[in-house]
């Protein structure tokens, strides 16, 4: 089994790591062009497409030892409990694969969105008030779903370090879709694929667009599990609670997850605990009147929100 990890680690490619002089020149043409926008969110606030750029360069480093610590697990699940090895030389092994991946994707993209353990990770992301390229590479430093959400590919016969290859695929497709200079594309491409208007509005802050269009490459899944919003807007961008002033990059990567630990530490309910890890983000109690998740505009409406979730929502 050693062997056959060995080999499968000499085998692996991180594509993202060969788009990263296009991903440099992407930004800067993208600066350039925004220059002369009107709109109050384009262009790059230089601090936050700072910190976006470190954030990008970390995970990679984060995604090199996440790929160490998975790949010895994914090859017991392939060699062992695999019924059958799909051929890595096929075409059709890697269609099906970046079609797969992509689902991956979507259930845990969702996952991340709608439980508050997920949302820690992934708050990351979305805590850029501008949206171009520079937020593209706005990424988590603890890529652990992911392990979760792929462990039935190496049981399905794709071999481990195929699946690696096929999601930097899918990230670097994902990169471009971080722009507003790009507005709606034909309507076959919309419907199937998922494209920056449709990724502006699941990076906007309006509650009608809160928690919708998941998708990765393909936008069918959101049309097929009822979470997409079609539409071409340029709306304001970012978390809805108030980000902290000063808010610095490990404040941003873990301070939801000290949160999380005060939260449960403040009460004695093991379903308040349980609750506050695997609820929705911005659950409370029965009685609370706020969320982070919501607008200020509609925390008044919150309580019987609250109260339903604490009833077993």
């Amino acid at each position: 089994m050693e062997q056959v990890a060995t080999e499968f680690w000499d085998q692996i490619q991180n594509p993202v790591v060969y788009a990263l002089p296009v991903f440099v020149i992407s930004m800067a043409i993208e600066a350039a062009a925004l220059r002369s926008e009107a709109r109050p969110t384009a262009g790059y606030v230089r601090p936050e497409a700072r910190s976006s750029i470190m954030m990008g360069l970390g995970s990679l480093a984060f995604m090199f030892v996440f790929k160490l610590a998975t790949l010895v697990a994914f090859s017991v699940l392939y060699v062992q409990l695999a019924p059958w090895q799909l051929p890595t030389t096929s075409w059709w092994t890697w269609l099906v694969l970046i079609i797969a991946v992509d689902l991956t994707w979507y259930c845990n993209h969702r996952f991340s969105h709608r439980v508050r353990i997920g949302w820690a990770g992934h708050r990351a992301h979305h805590s850029s008030e501008s949206f171009n390229f520079s937020s593209a590479v706005r990424l988590k430093w603890n890529p652990w779903s992911e392990a979760i959400f792929w462990m039935p590919l190496p049981l399905l016969g794709f071999a481990p370090w195929t699946i690696y290859v096929a999601y930097g695929f899918n990230m670097i497709y994902q990169f471009f879709l971080h722009t507003e200079l790009v507005g709606k594309l034909p309507r076959p491409f919309e419907f199937l694929f998922n494209t920056p208007a449709h990724h502006r509005i699941h990076h906007s802050r309006r509650p009608e667009h809160l928690d919708k269009n998941y998708g990765g490459i393909l936008i069918i899944w959101d049309r097929t599990f009822g979470t997409i919003v079609d539409g071409d807007c340029h709306p304001e961008y970012g978390l809805f609670e108030a980000k902290p002033f000063g808010e610095g990059i490990m404040q941003i990567q873990y301070g939801e997850y000290a949160r999380i630990v005060a939260d449960v530490r403040r009460t004695k309910s093991w379903r308040e605990r349980l609750a506050y890890v695997f609820a929705p983000p911005g659950w409370r109690p029965r009685g609370a009147v706020m969320t982070p998740r919501k607008p200020l505009a509609s925390t008044r409406d919150f309580a019987s929100g609250a109260m339903r979730r604490d009833d077993g929502d």
